[in-house]
């Protein structure tokens, strides 16, 4: 056999071996430990070290008696000081009378704390030369339509936080009717503008989903896979997801009540508006997520990112009014990309509040001290938001306040039958009478 005979074969058989290769079944679609992922394993464990400040008998003791309170079902709670996980814990049930308890591994849904992982990962795709922050809406987003063609004009850093110029909470109601979200984006054209985009402040859930199309555009990937790929996995958060069956598929998951604990049906409202309100996960991968928020990953989130996302670009009045129970504490409210900033007491601070029908949530914490708190619980009451405050009292040293009214002989704001989660914007949607608050 001649010399050109023998390359002839060769060649063939490569090409027939890489032909086998591509042939090959797909692995299945599951979270992968990267080497970021195992860089970060330590981070995920409980350092008992790394307590400094927080009295945890004194926390556990009064989570131990506001699971008590009649509109409490379920909750758990992560504890983050010097930039370690400190306290994980779960009180109560998953459904009530259930008898199944909330552990540290059981899922929630995180409803607006949601908007922080859309923003960051816009951002992270803005680092990566991907999207001009800069840049009109209309670039990245086909179904976003804003009144007069302000599409053109608004950018993808008003989108981020919440300056299109668009009444507060627009057409979420037509989104709890079953409406397409993305038809509902191009139907806002529609309206009329309360001001001109990048003038004014406010809160979003339709349009904010702009986002989750903008990163499908420019990374040709379904939203969920490239936070998968580029968030969750390197940061190490297994339990995250960005649907309603990632939810109902988790070995443990807390259902959602109203605040007379009656069991609500789960449905897709939120889920298909992924940016503003799809994420769940348990509350360790919570705790995860704002240790990745500290600075404490690099790898993941650069100190540059972090910077952009967290910094205070627009005043926002309506916070103040919406926290003032806790206004000793907390002031100058401002909101950037997806994240809300506040002065407590003399320190700056860092957080956002979530709600979708039966679930709530808050994250909180100091960036520079590295310290902070997450909360998830399934029923429809504004009562265990007292519970950031309470920690963040016990980083700085404050002196005590009842801040979850436990020892108040009234009854707490925003309990009751029908619920008006202040918190969560439904202010909003004008005569509402049911009782599902939209997301804030």
């Amino acid at each position: 056999m001649d010399k050109s005979t023998k390359i002839g074969f060769g060649l063939i058989a490569l090409l027939l071996g890489g032909a086998a290769l591509t042939m090959q079944p797909k692995a299945a679609d599951k979270p992968v430990e990267t080497a970021s992922a195992k860089a970060h394993l330590k981070l995920a464990s409980v350092s008992t070290a790394a307590r400094q400040n927080v009295d945890y008998a004194k926390l556990d003791a009064r989570l131990q008696r506001l699971i008590e309170e009649h509109s409490m079902v379920g909750l758990a709670i992560g504890v983050v000081e010097n930039g370690r996980i400190t306290f994980l814990h779960g009180y109560g049930e998953t459904v009530a009378g259930s008898g199944e308890p909330v552990k540290a591994d059981t899922v929630f849904r995180w409803a607006s704390l949601s908007k922080g992982v859309a923003a960051t990962m816009v951002a992270k795709l803005a680092e990566q030369g991907k999207i001009d922050l800069n840049a009109p809406v209309d670039v990245y987003s086909a179904s976003l339509k804003l009144p007069n063609g302000m599409e053109r004009q608004a950018t993808v850093s008003d989108m981020l936080s919440h300056r299109l110029g668009l009444y507060r909470n627009a057409y979420d109601n037509k989104l709890e009717e079953g409406q397409d979200s993305r038809v509902l984006r191009s139907m806002l054209g529609e309206l009329n503008l309360i001001c001109a985009p990048g003038t004014c402040w406010s809160y979003q859930n339709v349009a904010y989903d702009g986002a989750s199309e903008m990163v499908e555009k420019v990374s040709g990937e379904p939203y969920r896979d490239e936070l998968r790929e580029q968030l969750f996995n390197p940061i190490g958060m297994s339990s995250a997801t960005v649907t309603r069956e990632g939810l109902e598929s988790s070995k443990s998951w807390a259902r959602p009540h109203d605040a007379a604990k009656r069991t609500l049906e789960v449905n897709d409202d939120y889920y298909r508006v992924p940016a503003a309100g799809g994420v769940n996960s348990n509350i360790k991968d919570l705790a995860l997520w704002m240790i990745a928020q500290m600075g404490e990953m690099p790898d993941v989130l650069s100190p540059k990112l972090l910077d952009t996302i967290h910094a205070p670009l627009v005043k926002t009045p309506s916070e103040a009014r919406r926290m003032r129970k806790f206004s000793e504490r907390i002031h100058d409210p401002f909101y950037g990309y997806g994240w809300r900033s506040y002065d407590y007491a003399g320190h700056h601070i860092v957080g956002h509040h979530g709600g979708v029908n039966g679930y709530r949530s808050t994250i909180m914490f100091d960036p520079v001290k590295r310290s902070g708190v997450v909360v998830l619980w399934n029923s429809n009451t504004s009562q265990p938001n007292g519970i950031e405050v309470e920690v963040m009292d016990m980083i700085y040293g404050l002196p005590f306040r009842d801040w979850l009214r436990l020892d108040s002989s009234s009854p707490h704001p925003g309990v009751g039958p029908v619920e008006r989660q202040e918190e969560d914007e439904t202010a909003a949607v004008a005569a509402r009478s049911d009782s599902q608050p939209t997301q804030g």
